[in-house]
């Protein structure tokens, strides 16, 4: 079972937070795969990965862009994960689907949205019944990450 993590967003929005989440996780070597439960919010993702910073980008691609095999991020609204991910990113409803090949996997919900909220609860719940290590991270207002419990 790899590393659950549980990111609680409250003061800032998917689309602000995940660019430095995958920074980081790309900075250790691993790709990633973004895997958001509703399509319009995966072009949302999309847009936000090039301008989240003036200065550069994240690259990353879609079935739609092809060679996904060869993409260092790879954004997706199903559990496929073509370019061998370590990482996984679900957002927005995903259904988790087998995570047995991920090193770590991040459930990033948004505190305004109740929809996500009860999302996260079911999977924190599901997964903790299932025995898995399980950490939450809450943002504090200046959007600093702060491990919970």
């Amino acid at each position: 079972m790899p590393e659950i993590l549980f990111y609680h967003l409250e003061t800032r929005p998917i689309g602000r937070a995940l660019p430095d989440l995958l920074q980081r996780s790309l900075k250790r070597g691993w790709r990633a795969v973004v895997q958001a439960g509703v399509k319009e919010k995966l072009s949302e993702i999309d847009m936000a990965l090039w301008t989240f910073d003036d200065a550069s980008f994240l690259p990353h691609g879609t079935a739609e862009d092809g060679h996904s095999e060869r993409q260092p991020i790879y954004l997706t609204e199903t559990d496929e994960n073509p370019n061998g991910a370590a990482i996984r990113f679900l957002t927005h409803g995903a259904d988790a689907g087998d995570l047995a090949a991920y090193e770590r996997v991040v459930f990033l919900f948004e505190a305004a949205d109740p929809a996500a909220m009860d999302w996260a609860r079911g999977a924190w719940k599901q997964l903790k019944g299932e025995g898995a290590d399980i950490t939450y991270w809450r943002q504090d207002e200046s959007g600093r990450w702060s491990k919970q419990g």
